[in-house]
């Protein structure tokens, strides 16, 4: 429910805080006086539209909060919303906000963090409806209509095993329309396959080939420098010239020098044998520098056969993948979607099986549901023409009206029709009224003048209390156009349906005000030349003047009238204890 609402700088209220209880909520005071922009407040509060033409005169911004303390099936709700965008708090307390800025500009806010207006009406549904001359009137929303009375007709668990079944037609549906479309292009596509899959099996791609095959090319290419460098490291290494002897010639000289040093002079003896290493290493350098040069190969065809193979990879390359596993990936791909195709055919005709069973389960579930929900129309239509009577509308007919949108390739009905199937089964509902007999039924939304929606929906909201999850409605000229008789069953529907619900209500009648559990008048003042909205609760004496006020001009009449409605209230509350 709504505990606080703050408001700043909208219309004609400067600055305004409420301290809101559960129960019923009375707003009284005189035409003008702002009740009106409370509920525009609330509605920008709940990511309804928003323009500067809000902001109050000289104003750079207007501000709405309010903070809601969140029942179990209101968090069952919202809590995944809060999670999924990461705005948890608290689980219990959720505050909202919305800033105006000039220029039309808004910011929206939740637990104090910036979110898009749709997020912020995405979350208030879950938290206000408001019923009043507005274009955000959820009854007026056909698309509501359906899941209203699936709440009165307690389908729930019907639905859920039907949305089962609905999935798994969504996915053979889907799997077919892929093997199909597959089937229909089989032929050129087996070709283009076949085309594909021999010209990489072909080519007996190996990783790391291209790797190994760019190192050939490139000793093949230079073979000849390569054989020139070998060979003159060679000669000065262990084969000489006439004009200098080898380094392996020098070193063993200078090793049998040091030899005989180390036989005069054993303390040198390792001179001799770091010398004899270092002749051993040259040798050995020597002898892989000759294997290396016998090892070149001076082969023009080979290496047209490297550069052939290199070209080949890199073709594959261009057409199939960045590299050779790449290319060899899409071979598994290409050899699956062949395979695919060779068993369209047969998983074609499995599918269609499969779908012709589901659709039969399915039929049979979405008529039982449908049974049902036409049953608990009936029902509701009764209910609420009940409701209606007791609101000053006592010709007003109300009617749910069921379509079904044709398909062939959807339910069977009983009498052999076909009909499109969707996430609530078949049935395609609409409210619609008769308020004038002999007019016949219409629908709501182009019917209903203000006054008569909030009047259908208290009716409605009384029929569905128990199966309504909102926690706060607000009522806006919910008397327009009755007198002060209806206003006491008014009053009554409204405090009824506040045991299950908080509900706010803007009124005139002061049968109805009387019903309130808090009580505030709205009142415009001037002061210091600025027009200005106020709000104040009324307990005690206050309240019963204002009531009084309300019956006509203060005297012992109207304060008799005025107490003698708060007493009729309070024994009404009593009973209902």
């Amino acid at each position: 429910m709504l505990s606080e609402l703050h408001i700043e700088n909208i219309a004609i209220i400067e600055e305004l805080d409420l301290q809101l209880r559960p129960g019923l909520i009375a707003f009284t005071g005189e035409t003008g006086a702002g009740k009106s922009i409370l509920v525009d407040a609330i509605e920008a509060l709940l990511g309804g539209r928003t323009d500067s033409a809000m902001l109050r005169s000289g104003a750079e911004r207007a501000l709405v909060e309010g903070v809601f303390q969140m029942s179990e099936g209101v968090k069952a709700g919202i809590l995944p919303i809060l999670r999924r965008e990461e705005l948890l708090d608290e689980e219990n307390r959720l505050t909202l906000g919305r800033e105006i800025r000039q220029g039309g500009r808004s910011v929206a806010r939740v637990n104090g963090r910036s979110v898009s207006a749709s997020l912020l009406r995405e979350i208030g549904e879950w938290l206000v409806d408001i019923h009043g001359q507005s274009e955000h009137l959820s009854l007026l929303r056909v698309s509501q209509h359906l899941d209203l009375l699936d709440r009165y007709a307690l389908v729930d668990e019907l639905l859920s095993a039907y949305q089962v079944d609905y999935q798994r037609l969504l996915e053979t549906r889907r799997e077919l329309a892929e093997l199909r479309q597959v089937e229909q292009e089989a032929a050129r596509r087996i070709d283009l396959l076949n085309f594909q899959i021999n010209e990489i099996e072909s080519a007996r791609l190996r990783l790391g080939e291209e790797e190994e095959l760019a190192n050939e090319r490139h000793r093949l290419a230079n073979a000849e420098s390569l054989a020139s460098f070998a060979q003159q490291a060679l000669l000065y290494l262990d084969e000489g010239t006439p004009e200098a002897q080898s380094i392996t010639d020098l070193l063993g000289s200078v090793n049998h020098a040091l030899a005989s040093l180390s036989r005069l002079d054993p303390s040198q003896s390792g001179v001799s044998e770091q010398s004899q290493a270092a002749f051993d290493s040259l040798s050995d350098l020597a002898g892989q520098v000759r294997q290396y040069l016998e090892a070149i190969e001076f082969n023009p065809q080979r290496l047209d056969q490297v550069e052939e193979r290199l070209a080949l990879i890199h073709n594959l390359k261009r057409k199939y993948g960045e590299s050779i596993q790449a290319v060899l990936d899409h071979l598994a791909e290409l050899r699956r979607q062949m395979d695919s195709i060779t068993h369209a055919t047969e998983r074609i005709q499995e599918l269609e099986a499969i779908q012709a069973n589901l659709l039969e389960a399915l039929s049979e579930e979405a008529w039982q549901i449908s049974q049902k929900r036409q049953a608990q129309a009936r029902e509701l239509s009764g209910a609420i023409e009940g409701e209606l009577a007791d609101l000053n509308m006592s010709h007003t007919q109300f009617k749910v009206d069921f379509r079904h949108k044709p398909d062939e390739n959807g339910a069977s009905l009983p009498d052999g029709r076909k009909v499109a199937l969707d996430w609530r089964g078949f049935d395609q509902v609409e409210f619609l009224i008769a308020p004038n007999p002999g007019e016949g039924f219409k629908p709501l939304a182009k019917i209903a003048s203000g006054g008569e929606t909030s009047r259908l929906m208290l009716a409605l909201k009384n029929v569905l209390a128990r199966a309504d999850n909102v926690p706060t409605l607000v009522f806006d000229e919910i008397d327009q156009g009755i007198g002060g008789r209806a206003g006491v069953i008014v009053g009554q529907k409204l405090w009824k349906l506040a045991r299950q619900h908080q509900v706010l209500c803007i009124t005139h009648l002061p049968q109805l005000a009387a019903f309130g559990e808090q009580h505030f008048q709205v009142e415009k003042v001037v002061h210091e030349g600025r027009t200005l909205t106020r709000v104040r609760a009324l307990e005690g004496e206050a309240r019963l003047f204002e009531l009084a006020q309300m019956f006509g001009e203060i005297s012992e009449g109207t304060l008799r009238s005025a107490h003698e409605i708060l007493q009729s209230v309070a024994d009404n509350a009593a009973a209902h204890t």
